[in-house]
Order: structure tokens, then C-alpha cells, then sequence
């Protein structure tokens, strides 16, 4: 701050001491420690306070920025979400409208039915009570 070596120091002391005197002289210090303590709080405290302002604003611009983005993210997934649902609309429609037009009828298909089913039903029946057997 100030650049003031020793020797400037001891020349404002014994000026000091002779313009004020000696027995004033240590209640003279005193109060300006005092004074020159509390200064010092005071720029320590308004430096505090300007960081603290500086921080805050950072904050904010962050926020900000935060806030920006979930918005920007918010917007696109409901543009997807609403162009996915005019698809699903215009699929809907249109196979709801390919129903309406009928296809040209054609001959059911059945397969034919076993000429004797009890056989296949009796091979189940085996195979489950294999498998029961096995379990024990």
C-alpha cells in the first residue's frame, strides 16, 4: 500500500513524540491502532461483500443458463412428443381407413383335423406323467 521503510518510520516517531509529547504519546498510538484496526475491517468486510456480489451474480448467470437449457430440452422432447403423435394419428387413420375399404374376399383357409385324435392325446398324457415320474 504505502511503501515506507524503517527509517521514514522512527522520523514520524520522534516527530511524533516531540509535537505531541511523551505523556500523550501511548494513548495517541493507541487509538490510532484502534482507528487503523478497524479500517482494516471495514475494507475487509466491502471486500467481502463485492465477492460475495460477484459470486451471486456467477450464480445467476448459471442459473440462467440452467434454466435455458431445461427449456431448450422442455421445447424439443415436446416437439418429438407432438410430430410422434401426428404419426401415430396419421397411422391410426390410415389403417383405420384401409378397414373400412374391404379387402377382396378371400376363401378361409382350415386345416384339416386329425383323421384320430386320441392318439396325440395319449402321448401327452404319457410325456406328463413321465415328467411327474421324473420329478420324484
Amino acid at each position: 500500500m504505502f511503501d515506507i521503510g524503517f527509517s521514514e518510520l522512527l522520523v514520524i516517531g520522534v516527530v511524533a513524540l516531540i509535537v505531541i509529547g511523551p505523556e500523550r504519546l501511548p494513548r495517541v498510538a493507541r487509538t490510532i491502532g484502534h482507528l487503523m484496526g478497524r479500517m482494516q475491517r471495514y475494507v475487509a468486510d466491502v471486500k467481502a461483500d463485492i465477492d460475495r456480489e460477484v459470486e451471486l451474480e456467477e450464480l445467476r448467470k448459471m442459473r440462467d443458463s440452467v434454466q435455458q437449457a431445461a427449456t431448450n430440452i422442455e421445447s424439443s422432447v415436446q416437439s418429438e412428443l407432438t410430430k410422434a403423435e401426428t404419426e401415430l394419428n396419421q397411422a391410426a387413420k390410415s389403417a383405420a381407413g384401409e378397414e373400412v375399404t374391404p379387402a377382396p374376399a378371400a376363401e378361409p383357409q382350415v386345416s384339416p383335423a386329425p383323421e384320430n385324435p386320441a392318439p396325440a392325446i395319449e402321448e401327452k398324457k404319457e410325456a406328463a406323467a413321465l415328467a411327474a415320474e421324473e420329478k420324484k
